[in-house]
């Protein structure tokens, strides 16, 4: 019987995620901190606006771009949010998840052997995708000392005559990094030299802590070059309604639409509804939870100060990226060990790119009462640490 499947998936790491989940799926008593998720409910409002549309029996396809009640909430959102006007008939398609949006530009971008420059550490579909797209992924990686922002300098070095697309995630997964609009200025000047594309994924807008997070698509000229994409499931704790969106030039966005049309025909419609209440009345929902994480955040600083680890301050997401290179172990040894011996589970930097080595991803999108038990595990583990290397 011939091989049914395709080398390139064959050849497609899974993600490094799932096996600490695995695990911990197992231990009763294991706490996670490795879940990119919401902790919080679905608010009542938006959920209700749900239950309702299937009350009144809107269970129907809608168009294959979303509903265009929705397309103009989000053509309102972007409006107030970043001052930018997309034209909710021609520049907006309803996805399900951002994660669909990320997949369908890369498909209908690049043509074979295309270079695809993606910034690790990051998400982990980004590089997967590029490869299913036949793309060439060519990584660039961000530094510590530059708090895992991307620099000018960085990008120019690995243009060559092959790139076309960028992409930029930012607010940071998994490093909470966040480009204020000087660096993005920097970029948007070296895009616009070499005639090149962005895919700027900012599903975590919303959770920006320092200052108002600020799109690249705003600055002068990379509008016609920037696809847009964000989506509900972090700013509005719905993750499993499926629910994203990408803007951009309408020449892009037409060819991403017949594609979603053929491989989706369109984005679950009970979230569709759920998602206009969700863009007309969740400012308020969005503020709460902000504030909520941003204390979290805080107080994971604080303990790692008093811990004595090495962790940069990050602005955005709900994640910190704390460095432990100082016990000489690779972030997976540490990651298990902590997992096996104090029952805290946490992903190794290396899930999102070989540059996270020596880098724990931990997510804060849990109870402060959960975290604190964790921190306190994460100290004894710590000392024991530093007794063992100081025999």
């Amino acid at each position: 019987m011939r091989n049914p499947l395709s080398d390139k998936i064959v050849d497609v790491k899974p993600s490094g995620i799932r096996k600490f989940f695995d695990i911990v799926s197992e231990m009763p008593d294991a706490i996670s901190l490795g879940v990119g998720e919401p902790d919080f409910d679905t608010p009542w409002h938006i959920r209700d606006e749900g239950i309702y549309s299937l009350e009144k029996g809107k269970t129907f396809y809608t168009s294959n771009a979303g509903l265009k009640e929705l397309r103009c909430e989000i053509s309102n959102y972007i409006m107030r949010k970043q001052g930018i006007k997309y034209d909710p008939i021609n520049e907006i398609l309803v996805t399900v998840g951002g994660s669909e949006a990320i997949d369908i530009a890369l498909r209908c971008m690049v043509n074979p052997g295309d270079e695809v420059i993606i910034p690790q550490p990051c998400y982990v579909s980004y590089e997967p995708c590029a490869v299913m797209a036949d793309a060439v992924p060519v990584i660039i990686n961000l530094k510590h000392e530059n708090e895992f922002r991307l620099t000018a300098e960085e990008l120019e070095a690995a243009i060559t005559d092959k790139t076309k697309i960028l992409i930029l995630a930012f607010p940071n997964n998994p490093t909470g990094a966040i480009m204020e609009k000087k660096d993005l200025e920097a970029i948007a000047e070296v895009i616009i030299k070499h005639d090149l594309y962005v895919i700027s994924d900012e599903i975590y807008s919303e959770l920006s802590y320092n200052e108002a997070h600020v799109s690249i698509a705003t600055l002068p000229g990379m509008r016609e070059r920037t696809i847009m994409i964000n989506g509900f499931s972090k700013a509005y704790a719905m993750t499993g309604w499926r629910l994203g969106y990408a803007c951009g030039p309408e020449i892009i966005m037409k060819q991403m639409t017949k594609l979603h049309q053929f491989a989706i025909m369109c984005a679950p419609t009970t979230s569709q509804y759920a998602a206009v209440e969700a863009l007309k009345h969740g400012d308020g929902d969005v503020a709460e939870m902000r504030e909520s994480y941003n204390q979290r955040r805080r107080f994971l600083m604080y303990q790692f100060r008093e811990m004595g680890l090495e962790c940069f301050e990050p602005y955005g997401a709900f994640y910190v990226f704390p460095c432990i290179k100082e016990f000489g172990m690779t972030s997976e040894e540490f990651a298990m060990r902590f997992l096996e011996e104090e029952k805290v589970a946490v992903v190794p930097g290396t899930a999102f790119g070989d540059c996270g080595e020596g880098f724990l991803r931990i997510s804060y999108a849990y109870s402060i009462d959960d975290l604190k038990v964790a921190l306190g595990r994460m100290k004894k583990f710590i000392a024991r640490l530093r007794e063992e290397n100081n025999k």
